[in-house]
């Protein structure tokens, strides 16, 4: 038996050494790293030896929420773990709780304390805790006693329910609820009224928001009361767990009704007509107060009231203008509130005092003197009644006797009559009727004016002697004038007894009224009487006249023809008859300007005391007459004045045309010709025909014609209108005809007289160009050349007639094509058509370097296109021949495809199924014409790196940059891609561009220096490798210009270069110094599997380096007959960096460094991205990449079966290693792949980066053979 504190090392099971060993330290202890797990076991495995037990058990406990509770538990000799169970949760055996943030364990754990605390106790915490302590190795595990944690909740804030939330009405009975929620243990509520506690009440409980929780409602039942309108009813809750009561109250609202209305300012009944009377309502008491409303006889008259809540009463305000209608009427106001059972009301009847609004006099106010009139006056309504009397002036008049009898409104109404005889001493005197009341002192009056007539008292003339001539047509006036009579004459003139009526208006003056008459004098005027009439309503006339003597000529003048129809060549008889004048007319005739000679007959009395005459005309008539006038004209030479007439002479003839009817009309086609027809007759009922061809012409005919008053419209006139037309008139007089020429203008339509133009080489070419148009005018044809690039001398031209003639002398193979030939006349639009040259010439094919070769894989799986494509004209034919011999086409292993676009033809040989023994060939394509034939040998061998380019050459130059184009060459069967190398004086290696797009044959190098000369070159590359440097590696030398300082750049700018900002030296020494103090633990850890590593790549290292060297020997050993040979870039190099360069996107610069006895190598990879190879005989690793190694391929002759590749893929990065670790490693910089330089790689692949980790025979068949 151990004693208390003593430490017990137990036996370590086997399952506890498992746990040590993935913990890591077994490992610790290899390293020597004893100590440390020691120390910890020590910790791990203590424990007290001896049968546990509780000293404190935990005990029932009541807390409040918010507070903190401790349930007490110690345990004697603890050697299992101690943990707190709550609702039968274990809460965990650490003493902080992870997961209760409230929860901890606290004590003396040395004493074996392991009380629970919880802080902030709360409803959640409320429930059943145990102390337990688990199995140990010397003791088995006890529970304690279960302890109730009660936690106590206060009430919610608590709240009154109503029935309804509307005010109370006096009398009714109400319930009221109060609730105390969510308490524990359940409140108790008492309810009070304005600190008087209601007894009455009625409690029970129910569940409240959460579990455990309840809620405590109480009832009360209240009978409302006016007296309860304001009153405050209170709820006060509490239990045991709060430390004050919560109250809450609300104010009782009742409602009750108000008294009886008073009205005040109506005491006396009686109110004067427009008055304004102000009476007032008022209501007191009720809840809410009174709402008040006025009527008079049933209407409303004001429904406006205000409320003094203070005095607690309601007043409404009426005011109202009093009018006659008010008599007798009844003003009522009523009160009414919510809860009124019916309005009370209180009334009042109004007596009003008015006057008569009218007086109304009637009667006649106007007579002649001598005569009786009877008047009438009476009034309107009025209380109380009035009375009447008569004043003629200033005098009253005796007849006032009046009648009185009922009026409107309660009123009364008088009336009285008068006869008077008028004298002429009563002209102009009022007449009144007055109404008075003495009582009220009330007068009114109406006064009308009376009108007494007698007639004037003389009238005489303003007129010329009787004896005087007058002139008619002259304005003449004659004045009437009136004096005396009331009222005043109205003057009235006369003509022979007739009234007339352009006399002017009557004027009136202090001594009477005058009337002028103004007269334009009229034959009529001879010896007429003018008479003035004076008269007024006295009805007795009085008058003066005189008589009027007037010159005139002759008032009318008339022809009469004997013959009613009038026709050319018959002669007319005319009578012209003068009418009355004073003195006699002499008569004259005239046919327009012509004088004719009448014969006069003797004169006759005639009206208005004048004289009239005759006179005969004769006259031959011709068609030139018709519509003219013959004009006979009355003269007298006293007066100098004549009057005429004429007669239209309407003579009768057939058509005849005038002298500007055209003969030619000219039109432009697509145009409305208008062919007029001018052409007279009379009758003018003209029928006329159009006749063209022999064909009359009518719109059903042809639609495009329109007849518009005979003349000829055609719509869209072509040239087929073109032509004589006729045209033939006739009416019922006869008929004639005549004839127009339409001449049609159109615009060219021009066509090739033969299409195409075939000739030789070096012939002469005639085009013909033929035009239809009209007008033909010179100079109307022109000729233009189609092509792209322009012709100075086009060829020569001439014309004939409608035809174009272009001659071209010793054509070539340029001036094939196709020719526009225009013809213009002027009228829009011009005439094109386009011929086509046909220059026949022998076959010439195409035989550039990308021409010559074809590549394909010799596995036999793949098929191979070999493109031929000759230039030449008539149709050009292919034969293909193999290795000199004619190819059978009818063999399934060859398909031949041909395609014509112009003068270029294209024969596409497909092998299929290519083998490198059996196809691998040179193939001999022969095109062949009419003309002569070519042939080219195009060599079919396997995939390889690309042939070098050619003609590289300068496009342009500048201060920092230069551009270079140059011809790609044979691309190796792959996509090949361009790197520019340049190099300048002074500088310790070259420079490198990937040229972007890969393909692009033109490109700019950017971010050079001015006035620096540079040495340019270019080769090709493709995933097989890379070419020599085009043109036999010629350099391309270039100096750039001088920098414009205009720009703004200064050669300072263009050399500084910003320093960065570095640390102090001991700030880095103690950077050092910290970091290897934190990493020597660590470090010492990994040393011995480090070295073990170390030890097997060493031996991978030195087998790479056995297969590098035979590789070396193989690849030295390839002859001349190989592409051309490769330079090794920057041989020395030992690393690579990227240069900050500005050219053109997606281009990369790179520069190498390094001593001149390295060898190894670096490739750009920036145009290349790994691919996955479809070849299944491979191996394939985790990256996805294949092993391979390409080797060079000879062209003469298939040896066997030796090693070749294509590299389908654009990556050079080195394939992954295997799991053996002998593959090369590869350090990877800016996207970038780079050779390590303590690794070898194999001579003469530094095109592909590939290195040889395989046998030939391991290699699948289309990685094996040579080039043919």
């Amino acid at each position: 038996m151990v004693e208390k504190g003593q430490w017990c090392l137990q036996t370590v099971s086997r399952e506890e050494i498992n746990t040590l060993n993935d913990m890591g330290f077994l490992l610790a202890f290899e390293m020597g790293c004893l100590p440390s797990m020691i120390l910890f076991l020590l910790l791990h495995f203590k424990g007290v030896c001896g049968q546990q037990a509780f000293k404190t058990e935990p005990r029932n406990m009541t807390v409040r929420a918010g507070a903190t509770a401790l349930l007490k538990c110690e345990v004697l000799r603890a050697s299992g773990a101690v943990q707190w169970v709550k609702d039968g949760l274990l809460l965990g055996p650490q003493r902080s709780l992870p997961g209760y943030s409230r929860y901890s364990m606290t004590g003396d754990q040395q004493r074996g304390q392991y009380h629970l605390q919880i802080l902030n106790v709360s409803l959640e915490d409320d429930g059943p805790y145990e102390c337990q302590v688990g199995r140990s190795v010397s003791s088995r595990p006890i529970v304690s006693r279960t302890a109730w944690l009660n936690v106590q909740i206060p009430p919610s804030q608590p709240y009154i329910q109503l029935d309804s939330d509307e005010p109370w009405v006096e009398g009714e009975k109400y319930t009221v609820t109060c609730v105390a929620p969510d308490a524990k243990p359940p409140a108790e509520i008492a309810m009070f009224k304005d600190g008087e506690e209601l007894t009455e009440t009625d409690s029970f409980t129910m569940s409240g928001s959460q579990d455990k929780l309840l809620n405590t409602n109480t009832e009360v039942t209240i009978n409302a009361k006016s007296s309860d309108d304001g009153r405050r009813l209170t709820c006060r809750a509490k239990n045991l767990a709060s430390p004050r009561a919560l109250e809450t109250s609300i104010t009782m609202r009742v409602y009750f009704p108000p008294h009886d209305p008073v009205i005040v300012g109506l005491e006396h009944g009686e109110v004067k007509a427009g008055t304004l009377l102000r009476v007032v309502c008022m209501s007191y008491g009720g809840n809410p107060l009174a709402t008040l409303h006025w009527t008079k006889n049933g209407e409303v008259l004001s429904t406006s009231w205000e409320v003094d809540s203070i005095s607690r009463k309601s007043s409404s305000v009426l005011k109202m203008e009093v009018k006659p209608e008010d008599n007798h009427a009844v003003l009522q106001c009523e009160s009414v509130n919510l809860v009124s059972r019916s309005p009370m009301s209180l009334t009042r009847t109004l007596t009003v005092l008015f006057e008569p609004d009218t007086v109304t006099l009637l009667g006649s106010f106007e007579a002649v003197e001598g005569q009786m009139i009877n008047l009438m006056c009476y009034t309107s309504s009025s209380n109380p009644p009035v009375q009447i009397r008569w004043w003629l002036g200033f005098k009253e008049l005796n007849q006032t006797d009046y009648t009185i009898s009922e009026g409107d409104n309660g009123g009364m109404t008088t009336i009285s009559n008068l006869t008077h005889k008028v004298s002429r001493e009563d002209n102009n005197l009022s007449l009144t009727c007055e109404a008075f009341n003495k009582g009220t002192r009330f007068s009114k009056v109406q006064s009308e004016p009376l009108i007494v007539y007698y007639p004037p008292q003389k009238v005489w003339l303003d007129a010329p002697p009787p004896d005087r001539f007058l002139h008619s047509g002259t304005t003449f006036r004659l004045v009437c004038f009136s004096t005396g009579g009331n009222p005043t004459g109205t003057l009235t003139w006369l003509k022979n007894g007739k009234v007339v009526p352009t006399a002017s208006k009557q004027v009136s003056s202090q001594r009477g009224v005058s009337r002028e008459l103004l007269l334009t004098l009229q034959p009529s005027d001879n010896l007429a009487i003018y008479r003035c009439d004076s008269s007024n309503k006295a009805k007795k006339v009085i008058s003066a006249q005189t008589k009027l003597r007037v010159l005139f000529p002759a008032i009318s003048v008339k022809i009469v023809a004997k013959q009613k129809e009038l026709r050319k060549g018959e002669t007319l008889h005319l009578e012209c008859l003068a009418g009355s004048s004073n003195p006699t007319a002499n008569i004259s005739w005239s046919l327009g300007p012509v004088k004719l000679q009448g014969v006069d007959q003797a004169p006759k009395k005639a009206d208005y005391g004048g004289m009239s005459r005759t006179s005969k005309l004769s006259l031959v008539l011709d068609s030139l007459h018709n519509g003219k006038r013959i004009t006979c004209q009355a003269f007298s030479d006293v007066l100098s004045e004549g009057v005429n007439n004429f007669y239209t002479l309407d003579v009768l003839f057939p058509p005849e045309f005038s002298d500007e009817q055209p003969d030619q009309v000219q039109v432009i086609e697509d145009e409305t010709a208008t062919l007029p027809v001018k052409v007279s007759a009379n009758p003018d009922a003209i029928t006329c025909e159009w006749i063209f061809q022999g064909e009359k012409l009518v719109k059903e005919r042809d639609p495009r014609y329109r007849f518009d008053d005979w003349s000829l419209e055609i719509v869209n006139v072509s040239r087929r209108d073109a032509g004589d037309y006729i045209i033939e008139c006739s009416n019922s007089e006869g008929k004639y005809r005549t004839k127009l020429k339409l001449d049609v203008q159109y615009a060219p339509t021009v066509h090739m007289k033969t299409d195409p133009v075939s000739v030789n080489l070096g012939e002469t070419a005639d085009l013909l160009c033929v035009a239809d148009a009209n007008p033909i005018t010179s100079n109307m044809f022109s000729w233009k050349w189609m092509g792209e690039e322009e012709i100075e001398d086009i060829g020569e031209q001439n014309e004939d007639e409608g035809t174009g003639v272009l001659t071209i002398y010793e054509v070539t193979r340029e001036r094939a094509g196709f020719y526009r030939c225009t013809a213009d006349n002027g009228i829009a639009p011009p005439g094109s058509v386009e011929g086509q040259l046909v220059v026949r010439f022998s076959p010439e094919l195409q035989k550039g370097p990308q021409w010559r070769k074809v590549a394909s894989r010799g596995d036999g799986s793949n098929d191979a296109s070999v493109v031929c494509q000759a230039e030449g004209v008539p149709r050009v034919h292919f034969t293909w021949a193999k290795n000199g011999f004619l190819l059978d086409l009818g063999n399934p292993r060859y398909e031949e495809k041909t395609a014509k676009e112009g003068a270029i033809h294209t024969s596409v040989l497909t092998i299929v199924n290519v083998s490198a023994a059996l196809d691998y060939a040179v193939f001999t394509c022969t095109a062949i014409n009419s003309m002569g034939q070519d042939s080219l040998d195009i060599q079919l061998l396997s995939t390889n790196h690309p042939d070098p380019p050619s003609d590289l050459k300068l496009l342009r130059v500048s201060h920092d940059s230069v551009t270079l184009e140059w011809m790609p060459g044979f691309d190796g069967g792959l996509t090949q891609n361009f790197r520019v190398r340049y190099q300048w004086a002074g500088s310790v290696s070259y420079m490198y561009v990937d040229v972007y797009p890969p393909t692009a044959t033109v490109y700019t190098v950017t971010g050079l220096k001015p006035s620096t000369v540079y040495n340019f070159s270019v080769n090709a590359l493709n995933t097989m490798g890379e070419s020599s440097y085009a043109d036999n590696n010629k350099i391309l030398t270039v100096t750039t210009t001088e920098v414009d300082f205009a720009d703004g750049v200064s050669p300072a700018d263009a050399d500084s270069t910003p320093a960065g900002p570095s640390l102090p030296t001991h700030v880095v020494v103690i950077l050092v110094v910290v970091g290897v103090l934190f990493l020597l633990n660590a470090l010492g850890c990994f040393l011995f599997a480090r070295w073990k590593r170390g030890r097997s790549l060493t031996a991978d290292t030195k087998s790479i380096s056995q297969d590098t060297k035979s590789e070396e020997e193989r690849s030295t050993a390839s002859g001349s007959t190989r592409y051309a040979s490769r330079e090794l870039i920057n041989a020395a190099a030992r690393q690579t960096l990227l240069i900050d360069s500005s050219s053109e996107p997606d281009s990369s610069v790179y520069e190498s460094f390094g001593r001149q006895d390295g060898s190894h190598y670096y490739y750009p990879t920036d145009a290349y991205s790994p691919v996955l190879y479809s070849h299944a005989e491979g191996p394939e690793y985790q990256d996805g990449r294949h092993n391979t190694s390409p080797l060079f391929h000879e062209y003469e002759e298939v040896r066997g079966w030796g090693v070749y590749e294509e590299l389908q893929g654009h990556s050079l990065l080195p394939p992954a290693g295997r799991s053996d670790h002998r593959t090369t490693p590869s350090i990877y910089h800016g996207g970038r792949a780079y050779v390590k330089p303590d690794l070898e790689v194999t001579a003469g692949v530094y095109d592909s980066m590939a290195y040889r980790r395989k046998r030939d025979s391991d290699l699948p068949f289309e990685l094996r053979g040579e080039l043919v």
